[in-house]
């Protein structure tokens, strides 16, 4: 019979998520995801596989709890434009705010996908398509909701987003340069006919996940 576990899982998760984050796929040790968890190796790769399966699983739950959650928050709000603002917003702050400029991890996966990994090619393919398609939606409904709306192909407008989010995601780990990253963000939603950056920055919207509250910290 087997024994029980006696671990919260997304706890784990969120620890093994951190390690890669922070260092990355292939330079991430079994060492370093054991000195994170707590687990030992026996426990960690029965529980959740090889470091393969680990990272995937990571990455997963990384999604869930950060780019799923805020698509889930926004397209709540009332106003759509209000929804693509507020999520640049959010990716603005935790730009400029992590010290130890990892940017994001999905795009990170992106970067060191090999080319033989189809597996996790489609798997991130796939989340870029999801956040395209918000920015779509948003955009649709932002031109039946204001007058301020550029007269735009919103499949056109989605695509430029999502290479403007991904450009300043690249750039947060190597030049995280505040004017650059605001005015190139800015710029975007200025194009769109969007609420201003600023506004999205100084009002409420619903709740923050885990991983946009807080910046997790690299191994000691």
């Amino acid at each position: 019979m087997a024994r029980p576990r006696t671990f919260d899982e997304s706890t784990v998760l969120t620890a093994v998520a951190e390690a890669f984050w922070t260092q990355g796929y292939e330079a991430t040790s079994t060492r370093d995801l054991v000195n994170r968890t707590g687990l030992n190796q026996p426990s960690l790769y029965n529980a959740f596989g090889d470091n393969r399966s680990l990272y995937r699983r990571a990455l997963v739950h990384y999604l869930e709890c950060s780019v799923r959650d805020r698509i889930r928050r926004l397209e709540a709000l009332p106003n759509a434009g209000m929804a693509i603002t507020g999520f640049f917003a959010e990716v603005l702050s935790r730009t400029l705010n992590d010290p130890f400029h990892r940017g994001c991890l999905l795009v990170n996966s992106a970067l060191e996908a090999h080319a033989e990994d189809t597996d996790l090619r489609q798997a991130v393919a796939e989340e870029f398509e999801s956040i395209r398609s918000f920015f779509e939606g948003r955009l649709q409904t932002f031109r039946l909701q204001s007058v301020d709306a550029v007269e735009i192909d919103v499949k056109q407008g989605a695509h430029h987003l999502l290479s403007v989010l991904l450009g300043i995601r690249v750039l947060a780990r190597v030049n995280p340069d505040p004017a650059c990253v605001t005015d190139a963000i800015s710029i975007a939603i200025k194009s769109l006919g969007l609420p201003p950056l600023a506004l999205a920055m100084f009002t409420e919207t619903p709740a923050r996940s885990h991983y946009d509250q807080t910046l997790l910290s690299p191994v000691s």
